[in-house]
């Protein structure tokens, strides 16, 4: 039997395939590439020391899901495939419908037409909304989302849980991520987003390799502990490891909703002098406007999957700093081609 992970050659997704792989899972990877990188499978193969099979391709595509299901033994999917930028789902929100929301659907046809009915998905805490309280607990619904890409991963949700009340054979877990951030400790893989980065770490991480000029902190004046935003970080291996500890939740039939997240909040100053002072690399930064749709502080109650699945993020935040640097400083240029003879 084999897990197939769609997006596994992103950020989490690559992560994830590390985990499982080394667990003795049989995997096998779908990914258009648009955010995913060959190079990362390839280096999670060197970690693992095992072959990853990997297939080139969009979740939209049905005819090759079709073909993926019929050539493999798969028995559940990890669903990571999708567009992930919030500040870009305001300039393409049908891009992100598409993709997110349509691709899942069509993935679910496959699914279902294989009769493989287990689903872990890759979920958002952004889908809480605004208006919920912290720490953001599984039992709150459904918040108003701020923004499409909060939207599209509310939407799926949804459909999925509609889903399993039309089908009682379907089991799936929605995993809620907090902040992901770090690498994973060998270097050989990290995040590397294209252009200029959306979030905080790989922003910092690129002002210390001189890619980056400076870090604009978007707001000084929220009613925090000192005016900066605050949120909950946690390392991208351990939210991978929460992946494993979730296929026990789709061992039985129904829906199961957990938080992965550290469980307290830290404030975007506090991540920048955190890295300088584990790095030593001093990080220049200025404040500027507060940015839409961005929320003063939240973090997550993971007792649930502390419960549950018997998962808890280990990893201090120094190790996320020292992991983050180990990978930006090792490949300065992320993923970008180079002597794969030296990798």
């Amino acid at each position: 039997m084999a897990i197939l992970v769609t997006g596994g050659a992103g950020y989490i997704g690559i992560h994830t395939v590390v985990e499982l792989t080394e667990a003795g899972f049989n995997v096998v990877v779908i990914d258009n590439l648009f955010n995913g990188s060959v190079l990362a499978l390839k280096r999670a193969e060197k970690i693992t020391g095992k072959a990853i099979g990997f297939v080139e391709g969009d979740i939209r595509d049905r005819a090759l899901l079709d073909k993926v299901f019929a050539e493999h033994d798969i028995d559940t999917v990890i669903h990571f495939a999708g567009l992930k930028a919030v500040g870009e789902s305001f300039n393409r929100p049908l891009a992100y419908y598409e993709n997110n929301v349509c691709g899942t659907i069509v993935l679910c046809q496959a699914m279902e037409a294989a009769s493989v009915r287990r689903l872990i998905f890759s979920s958002s805490a952004t889908v809480y909304g605004s208006e919920s309280p912290v720490p953001y607990v599984e039992t709150t619904p459904r918040g108003t989302t701020s923004n499409p890409y909060g939207s599209s991963k509310a939407m799926v949700e949804k459909l999925l849980e509609d889903l399993v009340v039309a089908d009682k054979r379907w089991s799936v877990a929605l995993l809620r991520y907090f902040n992901p951030i770090g690498a994973h400790p060998s270097g050989l893989i990290g995040e590397d987003p294209q252009g200029i980065p959306n979030n905080l770490i790989p922003f910092i991480a690129q002002v210390a390799v001189g890619r980056q000029d400076a870090l604009t902190i978007f707001g000084n004046d929220y009613p925090t502990k000192d005016g900066t935003c605050e949120r909950d970080y946690l390392h991208v291996v351990d939210l991978a490891i929460g992946h494993l500890k979730a296929l026990k939740a789709v061992s039985e039939p129904g829906v199961s909703i957990f938080n992965l997240g550290a469980g307290q909040s830290v404030s975007v100053l506090e991540m920048v002098k955190s890295f300088t002072r584990v790095t030593g690399v001093k990080i220049s930064y200025c404040f500027g406007a507060r940015r839409a749709g961005d929320l003063p502080v939240f973090w997550a109650d993971a007792t649930k999957a502390m419960k549950e699945l018997g998962w808890v993020a280990e990893k201090t935040l120094d190790d996320m700093m020292a992991d983050t640097w180990r990978w930006q400083a090792s490949n300065p240029h992320g993923y970008e081609v180079r002597d794969e003879k030296v990798q």
